[in-house]
């Protein structure tokens, strides 16, 4: 999904919500806020995870431009109204929100996820797809091991599912390695 798609559903979800201007993008495409230009194969999910902070319930009036929708008909993305305790978060992602750079917002301001806070969330919820766009951030170099590793024991998590996370970040940061060298190979 490209930065002006994730725009579109802002200016939409602006209209819909009545013109909120604030809006919690928690999804993969929150990677637009510190990435705007990001390559299209690692984000593959047509639909922006977002929610209205403080304003729960205006976030459901989103699923009109939700999955199913005239809007994801016409257009083959949507957005996909979540709660804020969707996600599990690292302890202080509020403060490292990221904007998303200027675009065609009509005024609507998304507010993303910093991409290890994302990444943590990923790990942790440890799906099929969040493993592959883990390994597909490392492998682009967008994410700091240390960094991670503090941010998920900053992350209130069953230990089993902690020790699952921290199992996937270095799988991910070895095969890194691991291709990286390869390709310096004659």
């Amino acid at each position: 999904m490209r930065k002006s798609q994730v725009d579109h559903v802002l200016r939409a979800a602006r209209e819909i919500s009545g013109g909120t201007d604030r809006f919690i993008i928690v999804g993969s495409q929150s990677l637009h806020g510190k990435h705007p230009d990001v390559a299209d194969g690692i984000l593959v999910s047509r639909e922006v995870d977002l929610f209205i902070p403080g304003e729960e319930r205006l976030t459901d009036l989103l699923n009109a431009i939700g999955e199913g929708s005239p809007f994801h008909e016409t257009y083959g993305y949507y957005a996909d109204p979540v709660g804020q305790n969707t996600a599990v978060l690292p302890k202080g992602w509020k403060g490292r929100l990221v904007n998303l750079p200027p675009g065609d917002t009509g005024g609507a301001k998304g507010l993303c996820l910093e991409p290890h806070d994302l990444a943590v969330s990923k790990y942790i919820a440890g799906r099929e797809k969040d493993r592959i766009f883990t390994a597909a951030l490392v492998a682009k170099g967008l994410l700091d091991k240390d960094v991670l590793r503090q941010r998920l024991a900053d992350t209130q998590v069953d230990e089993r599912i902690r020790a699952a996370a921290e199992a996937a970040i270095e799988r991910d940061f070895k095969a890194s390695r691991a291709g990286a060298a390869k390709k310096r190979r004659p």
